[in-house]
Order: structure tokens, then C-alpha cells, then sequence
């Protein structure tokens, strides 16, 4: 699996409409494509920045056709 390492300064602030009124995604917080309030210039194209959550930590990812590349956010 690819892997991407990113400074938190470079990810652009993208909010969709639920996280502006502080709504979750899901009811318990947890699940494997929870949309971040996050973008991010890869390749020279903005991907959201997802995340996958199923207990105490998760893992930051984008999707780039039907590719999920890892992300480390410094």
C-alpha cells in the first residue's frame, strides 16, 4: 500500500455542511470511510482526506481511482 507523508500546515480546511453545524458522520464515531473536514494537493489534485476508525486510533487515507494511499499527518 502506498504511503504519503504530509505536513498538517499543507491540508487544505474543507468542511462539508454537517461538520459546520458539529454533526457526526455516524452515531458512535467509528467507522472505515468517515469524511474529514480535510483536503489535500496530491499529484496536482485536491483529494479529501478520509479516515477509518474501529477503536482507539485509526488510519488518515485518500482515494485516488479506486486506490487507497495511506496518509501520515506530521
Amino acid at each position: 500500500m502506498k504511503q504519503v507523508t504530509v505536513r498538517k500546515e499543507e491540508l487544505i480546511i474543507a468542511p462539508l455542511w454537517w461538520q459546520l453545524k458539529r454533526l457526526q458522520q455516524t452515531a458512535s464515531g467509528y467507522g472505515k470511510k468517515l469524511s474529514t473536514e480535510y483536503k489535500m494537493l496530491h499529484e496536482g489534485r485536491k483529494y479529501r482526506v478520509y479516515y477509518c476508525c474501529y477503536s482507539n486510533s485509526g488510519t488518515h487515507y485518500i482515494i485516488k481511482k479506486n486506490i487507497e494511499i495511506t496518509i501520515n499527518i506530521e
